[in-house]
């Protein structure tokens, strides 16, 4: 995906070559696209139908004791950010991992679906989305990336999963959280956004000019 002239990915990459921690970057893409990858410092693999497995291929060749884990569709991560988490987890030996958060802002509901059916305007069936609770906002944090991990305690972590949990889950964090592991937050400036839908490709394209700007 194309983001302010060049490939979504490279500003991820960007930044962690400007990260003094990082020593070297796997990028896990679909197959096909390894030629779209070229750099003496970039190591490709195939990712895989699930982001568990495109993380389980990258771990492979993965040599050292911390990796960080990061989102390509988060470009505007910052060398900063990265070296933050990192220092959050390396000022706790205790801790097997750090993320980057962001406190929730918005009042926070638990839905469940009705039995009852309800139709949309042009005839689908759709379900019926009921309130089931509303969430204390105070303790909940969005969880983002970059994740850093000690590589020991995730591939143990992942290792220990339930198959059918580990495809399922949408970070990394979560399979050291469901093993016992400590994993730390790191509160991530609100500009570490993530792109998924066409606004958030234009507002990142914005937020990046402004950046070039300063």
């Amino acid at each position: 995906m194309p983001l302010a002239g060049r490939p979504m990915v490279e500003w991820s990459i960007a930044a962690c070559r400007a990260a003094d921690s990082i020593r070297s970057i796997v990028v896990a893409c679909p197959p096909g696209h390894v030629h779209d990858l070229a750099g003496h410092d970039l190591g490709v693999v195939d990712g895989g139908a699930t982001r568990a497995q495109s993380v389980s291929n990258a771990l492979r060749v993965v040599g050292t004791e911390l990796v960080a884990i990061h989102d390509a569709a988060r470009p505007l991560v910052t060398a900063e950010l990265i070296e933050n988490v990192i220092a959050t987890l390396l000022d706790d030996s205790e801790a097997d991992g750090a993320i980057a958060a962001t406190p929730m802002t918005d009042t926070v509901k638990k839905a469940s679906t009705d039995t009852q059916r309800l139709f949309s305007s042009s005839g689908m069936e759709k379900g019926r989305l009921v309130v089931e609770a509303t969430l204390d906002r105070e303790r909940l944090w969005s969880a983002q990336t970059p994740q850093v991990f000690r590589v020991e305690a995730l591939q143990r972590a992942a290792l220990d999963a339930d198959p059918e949990r580990a495809a399922a889950a949408t970070d990394e964090a979560m399979l050291l959280e469901a093993a016992g592991g400590t994993v730390l937050i790191h509160p991530a400036p609100v500009g570490n956004l993530k792109v998924t839908t066409p606004l958030d490709l234009k507002l990142a394209e914005f937020l990046l000019a402004q950046r070039s700007a300063q």
